[in-house]
């Protein structure tokens, strides 16, 4: 049966006007916050690569509009709604996946607090190399992503085939998607995650959905899954070539013509 997908050029406080079913999983990717500060440590900061070459058009920039004034708590607002309620049955409960810079970790676990979140564990992904080449005189350079899982009191669902997981993921990329977003997380992460907090048939949404790989994720995993984003360039392309491609080759998987 094929999921439901829908990615909305809006922002998620207008969430109302689309009637959309809540989730059993909510993974959102937050602006980090940090300005036109965004390429500092990268070499797209200068013309191809090369500080030789003086700056290029990325120096001062932020990665998207909204990396300045996130609001938080409005975003926690969001989720503490979207989310189904805690069943009667154990090993049932939604969870939140937020994607955060480390030094935002501990602000998503107090703004989860005022919003029911009362539980939460970090998850660290380790990468193969690092993008803070302009900092390798500092001898040790970021390599590593972060994500806080947040849930209110019981524990969330959670699909391993009683095996243990770790707290820490490798970051696993596959170059066979389409790389719309500069933070654009890797599918294989993604689906790694939702494999183990949701069911096939459940819901999944992400908020703040950027190029579209969490739906897209979630879409191959047979899980539906709604998305917003309020930047049309991005929605535009994340719509075309994120989502709409992947319908047209996962119709046969889900048994349709």
């Amino acid at each position: 049966m094929k999921p439901k997908i829908e990615l909305f050029n809006d922002h998620f406080q207008n969430f109302k006007r689309y009637a959309i079913p809540k989730a059993q999983l909510v993974i959102a990717d937050i602006p980090y916050n940090i300005g036109n500060n965004a390429y500092a440590s990268s070499p797209e900061w200068y013309k191809d690569g090369d500080n030789k070459n003086g700056e290029s058009k990325k120096a001062n920039a932020t990665f998207f509009n909204t990396d300045v004034d996130f609001r938080v708590a409005e975003f926690m607002h969001f989720c503490s709604h979207m989310l189904i309620k805690e069943p009667k049955k154990t090993g049932k409960a939604p969870a939140m996946i937020v994607f955060c810079s480390f030094q935002q970790m501990q602000m998503v676990v107090d703004y989860g607090k005022r919003y029911g979140f009362n539980n939460y564990y970090p998850l660290v992904f380790i990468k193969k190399s690092s993008s803070q080449v302009l900092k390798a005189n500092m001898k040790i350079v970021g390599a590593c992503e972060y994500a806080v899982v947040l849930y209110r009191d019981k524990l969330p669902k959670f699909n391993n085939d009683g095996r243990m997981v770790m707290n820490w993921f490798k970051w696993e990329t596959d170059n066979g998607y389409p790389k719309i977003h500069p933070t654009q997380k890797p599918i294989p992460v993604l689906k790694r995650l939702i494999e183990i907090f949701t069911d096939v048939g459940d819901v999944v949404i992400d908020p703040c959905a950027g190029s579209g790989s969490t739906l897209r994720s979630a879409m191959e995993l047979n899980r539906s899954a709604y998305g917003f984003e309020i930047m049309k360039d991005m929605y535009k392309q994340a719509k075309e070539q994120m989502i709409d491609h992947a319908e047209i080759s996962l119709l046969s998987l889900w048994g349709e013509k």
